[in-house]
C-alpha cells in the first residue's frame, strides 16, 4: 500500500473517549442500555449528531426521536454505535468526495440508506450478527473519504471524475481506485479500523466485503451480507431495478433466503 495513504492513515486522530467507551459497552455482554446512554448522554456534540442521524427522512419514522435513550431503544447497541464511529469520521476527517462525482449530503445518505437496510434486513435473518454487520454496513464507504483527498491532492481528481462516467460496476470502481491510488475503498476502510483497534471481525468482514471467497470461514456470513448490501446500495444505484437483481443473483450465489430480503426492499419502496 501507498506509503503516503499509510501515513494519512497513521495520522489521524484516536478515538475520543466518549466513542472508545461507546466501543467498550458495545463489546460488552454485561453491559446495558442505559450504560451506552449515559455515555452518550455525556457528551453534547456526539448527542447532536446522533438524533440528527437518528431522525433521517430514510428512516421513516412517523415521530421525531428527541432524546438518547428513545434511540437506543428503537436503533439498539450495535447501530447506535455505528452513529458514533460515523460522527468520528465526520470530527477527524475533511469529507470532500467531488473526485466521486456526488456531494456530501449524498455520501451521507447512501450510507444511511446501507446501515439502515442492513438493520432491517438482518433484524429479520440473524440479530445477532448486527453487532458486527451495523457499524460496518454503516462505515464500508468510508475509504473515499481517503481516496478523494489524495486524488485532489495530487490533482488527478479531475482524470479520474472523468474516468469514473464510463464505471457502472462495483469491480471497475474498485480496479479504477487501484488505478490512481493503489488501493481500493475497502482495503482503507479496513486500515482505517485496525488504527483504531476495532475488532478483527469488523476489520476483516470489511476487507473481505468485495470478495467473500477469500474470507476466512467465521467471517464469510458477515463479508457476505456486505456484499449483498453495497451491491444493492452504492455510488451507481441506490436501491434501483437493477441494483436489486444484482443483489438478487448474489443471494443465490451466496445460498441466502431472498424473502427476508426482499420484504425489506419492499418497506423501502412503499
Amino acid at each position: 500500500m501507498d506509503e503516503n495513504i499509510l501515513k494519512k492513515i497513521k495520522a489521524l486522530p484516536p478515538l475520543d473517549d466518549t466513542v472508545l467507551k461507546i466501543q467498550r459497552i458495545c463489546v460488552d455482554k454485561n453491559s446495558s442500555l442505559s450504560d451506552l446512554v449515559q455515555v452518550v448522554e455525556s457528551d453534547p456534540m456526539l448527542t447532536a449528531n446522533i438524533l440528527k442521524s437518528s431522525n433521517s427522512p430514510l428512516y421513516g419514522f412517523s415521530r421525531k426521536i428527541k432524546n438518547i435513550a428513545h434511540a437506543v431503544s428503537l436503533f439498539g447497541m450495535a447501530t447506535v454505535r455505528g452513529f458514533a464511529l460515523s460522527s468520528a469520521i465526520k470530527q477527524n476527517i475533511k469529507i470532500n468526495l467531488e473526485p466521486y462525482n456526488i456531494n456530501n449530503n449524498i455520501f451521507l445518505d447512501i450510507s444511511t440508506l446501507q446501515s439502515m437496510f442492513m438493520f432491517k434486513w438482518y433484524s429479520k435473518v440473524d440479530k445477532s450478527l448486527l453487532d458486527i454487520l451495523q457499524p460496518a454496513s454503516f462505515m464500508m464507504e468510508v475509504g473515499k473519504i481517503i481516496i478523494a483527498h489524495e486524488l485532489i491532492e495530487r490533482r488527478k481528481e479531475q482524470a479520474f471524475q472523468e474516468a469514473l462516467l464510463n464505471v457502472t460496476t462495483l469491480d471497475a470502481l474498485d480496479a479504477l481506485e487501484k488505478e490512481y491510488v493503489g488501493f481500493s475503498n475497502e482495503e482503507i476502510t479496513a486500515k482505517i479500523f485496525e488504527q483504531w483497534n476495532l475488532e478483527s471481525e469488523l476489520v476483516e468482514a470489511i476487507q473481505y466485503s468485495r470478495t467473500p471467497e477469500k474470507a476466512p470461514e467465521h467471517i464469510k456470513v458477515c463479508a457476505r451480507a456486505l456484499h449483498v448490501v453495497q451491491t444493492a446500495v452504492n455510488i451507481f444505484a441506490q436501491l434501483s431495478d437493477a441494483s436489486i437483481q444484482n443483489a438478487l443473483v448474489l443471494l443465490e450465489e451466496y445460498r441466502l433466503q431472498k424473502e427476508p430480503f426482499l420484504e425489506t426492499y419492499e418497506q423501502f419502496i412503499q
